[in-house]
Order: C-alpha cells, then sequence, then structure tokens
C-alpha cells in the first residue's frame, strides 16, 4: 500500500470540510457568504451547508450580515488553554515588557507549529511609533528572522522535519539556496538580524529562546525601527538587548517548559 493510498484509508471527509472552512475564514477579512466559501474551496454550496451550521452552533464560527461568516475568537481562547504555551508566554511576558521599556522598540515570541512560525506574544513599543505583529499570526520559516533562529537551533532531524512540514503547508515559498551556510552562521553568531521581506524600512533581530538541551523553544524577534531627530538606544545596543532578553527567558523557563510540549 503506497503512503497516499493509506492516507485515503483513513480520510475523513466531513472533518476535512470543516477544517477547510476554519483555515478559510483565519485568511480574510470581512467574513465570506456561504456562495464565496464554495467557490474557494472548489465544492458546491450544498455540500457545505450543514458543516457552516454546525460551526455556528458551536461557536466557532459566527453568522452576521445576513448570509455572511465570520470566524470567531473560540479557537484562539482554545489555543491558550495549551499549558506549555501559556507557561512560556506567562514567562516571557514580563521580560518582554522590560525589553521593550529599555529599547523603546516592540517585540514578539514565535514558535514552530506544525508547518509555520505562529506568533504567541506581543509587546508594543512605549513610544507612539512602533511595528507589531498581531498574536496568532503565521509567518513563514525561510524568510523571516524568526523562522531562521527556529532552524538554526535545531537538531538536523528537527530542521528536516520543520523543513518538509513548511514545504507541504506552502509549497510555493521556495527555500532559500544558502539556507543551510546561513543557519549555520545563524548558529555561530548566536543571533539574526536581517531587513524585513514584508515591511519596508524595519530590520528584524531576533534571538533564540533556548531548551535546557540547547534546542530553540522559541524565538524573540524585534522589528527595529531606526528612531529620527530623537536620542533612543542605538541599533548595535537593540541587538544586546534582545539577546539579553532572550537569554532571561531562557533561563527563566528552563525546566520548566519543554520543547517536546510546544
Amino acid at each position: 500500500m503506497t503512503a497516499e493510498d493509506d492516507n485515503d484509508r483513513y480520510r475523513a471527509p466531513a472533518l476535512d470540510k470543516g477544517l477547510d472552512i476554519l483555515e478559510l475564514l483565519s485568511r480574510v477579512d470581512g467574513g465570506l457568504t456561504q456562495a464565496e466559501i464554495s467557490k474557494q474551496l472548489g465544492k458546491s454550496p450544498n455540500e457545505f451547508y450543514r458543516m457552516l451550521d454546525r460551526l455556528v452552533r458551536r461557536g466557532y464560527v459566527q453568522r452576521q450580515e445576513g448570509d455572511r461568516f465570520f470566524l470567531t475568537l473560540k479557537l484562539f481562547g482554545l489555543a491558550h488553554f495549551h499549558a506549555p504555551v501559556r507557561r512560556l508566554v506567562s514567562f516571557a511576558a514580563p521580560l518582554m515588557r522590560e525589553f521593550s521599556k529599555r529599547a523603546e522598540q516592540a517585540c514578539h515570541l514565535a514558535v514552530f507549529d506544525r508547518g509555520s512560525v505562529v506568533v504567541i506574544a506581543q509587546q508594543d513599543s512605549p513610544t507612539y511609533w512602533g511595528i507589531s505583529i498581531r498574536v496568532g499570526a503565521q509567518i513563514n520559516l525561510f524568510n523571516t528572522g524568526s523562522g531562521h533562529i527556529l532552524l538554526a537551533f535545531r537538531n538536523d532531524k528537527q530542521r528536516r522535519m520543520m523543513i518538509s512540514e513548511q514545504q507541504r503547508r506552502e509549497d510555493d515559498v521556495a527555500m532559500p539556496d544558502d539556507l543551510a551556510d546561513k543557519l549555520q552562521f545563524i548558529r555561530e553568531r548566536g543571533f539574526e538580524t536581517m531587513d524585513s521581506l514584508q515591511t519596508t524600512g524595519v530590520r528584524n533581530i531576533s534571538a533564540p529562546v533556548l531548551a535546557l538541551d540547547g534546542n530553540a523553544l522559541a524565538a524573540l524577534t524585534c522589528p527595529y525601527i531606526q528612531p529620527v531627530n530623537r536620542q533612543a538606544p542605538s541599533y548595535e545596543k537593540v541587538i544586546e538587548l534582545v539577546r539579553a532578553a532572550a537569554a532571561d527567558v531562557s533561563n527563566t523557563v528552563a525546566g520548566t517548559v519543554d520543547e517536546a510540549e510546544l
């Protein structure tokens, strides 16, 4: 029996439909009608009517403005019941606040989860300017500072698994040819700095939050913005502060959060 045959053997079509709807609604703003959902998923509207009704009744989807469906915050709430992530965030939050206060920059914490990098905590800059990424946002392993850190500070077996999962999830984002060399350099240097490939004028500074075995539990990233016409910590100083904050989180969570649980 081939792997494809084995996958078909254990299919659950109704569950697949429900998950397809949730994943689709999570990627759009403003909701979708039943007809729009069916069109984007390539199915007839009748195939999704009962599934949408159940998702609405269970509180995962909300129906508004007649026939428009929106994702609720129920999944977000369930995610925060996950104990290891909740512990990691609770330990990291005060240290992230202290970093933002000292650096006058925003920061966020991200982990790898099932094929993508997920932001699990965010701290705004204490000043009136800054850039932030919403909690729950999913970003790519290959073109972000957080992704590079999470790959660089994992063992070879874990790294191969992460890359495979990322490619299955987003097969349109190619792995850079020089990725292996880049990850080796990051491991030797201990942190990553790179111009944001998503936002002009932002340079990401990322450092690892490490488990006791030296593998990355999470990546702490500052989307650094150069201040104009005022005194503020320099770019070089912010790098030091990011690394120090990530080390403080690592020391705080050591022995209390297991990478296998995340």
